[in-house]
């Protein structure tokens, strides 16, 4: 059984998205998103799970520039629910903490529980690491923002659990293999990611987007990134639900087309039972 890989330490969020999608599948840690990628390419897992937004910090610039390039087809999506916790070491009580050791992001997530401690915020490498850290210290007043899998894994006691200042702190993913997996047209529940490059005429967007429209496809994502270093050369990332081969959406594509100069089917999957309907 091939693992998943992931980018991050053991014990990260991306870590436990894995864990929580494939239970019982072994998982494979990447120091970068690259490295995830290729281990799919080379055979050294099965799948990768890659973060594309975050419903308190927005998309992922990293997976926006190198998913369209992998070679990796979307072959399903995942909803990671974050709960940060704040890991001491054994024999720790909240009231020791002086410092608080994560990634910038999660600090700025739990700045309630830093603020009312009168910890110092330290920023670290990533969450997972962040625990590592702190386990190898073995000091009472330095205490990690990561996840209650990382505490298991570097023997941490959680002093607080969901110390997250917002409740509804969400985590998606793309889960990318090296060859598609497209469900059947009629099948219920189905999303369709792409990009698409729009001529560089007046209104090329707005009627390139006017199909969706008029055919009743509902688009749930649309990112615009620069490619190339060009501020004319706009990329447009897009998930919608539907499959290409279902009339709506086939129509919706065929008008995108008469405007743009480049269109690529990332992948055709279904939806996870985090939007509702069918899983």
């Amino acid at each position: 059984m091939r693992p998943i890989s992931f980018q991050g330490c053991p014990g990260a969020y991306s870590d436990l998205a894995c864990r929580s999608a494939f239970p019982g599948r072994p998982t494979l840690p990447c120091a970068t998103f690259q490295q995830t990628i290729d281990a799919v390419h080379e055979g050294a897992a099965e799948f990768a799970m890659l973060p594309c937004e975050n419903s308190l910090v927005g998309r992922v610039p990293d997976i926006h520039a190198l998913l369209p390039g992998s070679g990796l087809s979307i072959v399903g999506e995942h909803f990671q629910q974050v709960e940060h916790c704040l890991l001491g070491v054994p024999g720790a009580v909240i009231g020791d903490v002086k410092r608080v050791h994560s990634h910038a992001v999660a600090l700025g997530q739990v700045r309630g529980v830093i603020r009312e401690l009168g910890a110092a915020a330290v920023v670290e490498a990533d969450t997972a690491g962040s625990a590592q850290l702190v386990a190898e210290w073995g000091r009472r007043e330095d205490a990690a923002i990561a996840s209650s899998l990382a505490g298991e894994i570097y023997g941490l006691s959680v002093l607080r659990a969901n110390v997250e200042d917002a409740a509804h702190n969400t985590t998606r993913f793309y889960i990318a293999a090296s060859q598609p997996s497209v469900p059947a047209p009629e099948t219920p529940g189905v999303m369709t990611t792409f990009v698409f490059a729009v001529r560089n005429v007046p209104a090329a967007l707005y009627k390139a987007l006017g199909g969706f429209a008029t055919n009743g496809v509902n688009m749930t994502k649309l990112e615009s990134y620069m490619v190339g270093g060009a501020f004319t050369a706009t990329e447009f990332m897009c998930d919608v639900e539907g499959h290409p081969e279902q009339p709506a959406l086939r129509l919706a594509m065929e008008e995108l087309g008469f405007f743009s100069r480049e269109i690529r089917v990332l992948g055709v999957y279904r939806r996870a039972l985090f939007r509702g309907g069918q899983d």
